[in-house]
């Protein structure tokens, strides 16, 4: 048997915007759009992919899943990505080498510190 990864769906209120948001962070191309999903991809033949998918509720506890990032250089990626929209969010993480953000729905998710050799 053969699994392989496809996507990670994302409930969203507003998947277009919500999607092109990370497509713009990520710098990922859109290979699906509708009224109710959004999909972006590293390549539009690259897998896996995030497919922003239209729920009615929107967010209201810390997501049980999430992205982590690794930049080679952390604070200039948090300052970019402050710039486009994201947000610090303490979600009780305490002091770590990681910065833990949110996107324009209050998704969270990490960017890591340089890896070490």
């Amino acid at each position: 048997m053969t699994l392989e990864w496809e996507q990670v769906i994302v409930h969203s209120v507003d998947p277009a915007a919500l999607g092109q948001w990370w497509a713009d962070a990520l710098g990922w191309v859109v290979v699906h759009s509708s009224d109710d999903e959004f999909e972006i991809r590293p390549a539009p033949d690259r897998l896996p992919g995030l497919d922003f998918v239209r729920v009615e509720e929107s967010k209201k506890t810390k997501s049980r899943l999430h992205l982590d990032f690794r930049p080679d250089d952390q604070a200039a990626e948090v300052a970019r990505l402050e710039a486009h929209g994201a947000k610090r969010v303490d979600i009780g993480q305490g002091d770590q080498s990681w910065v833990v953000m949110a996107d324009p729905e209050d998704n969270e998710f990490c960017v890591l510190g340089q890896r070490r050799q």
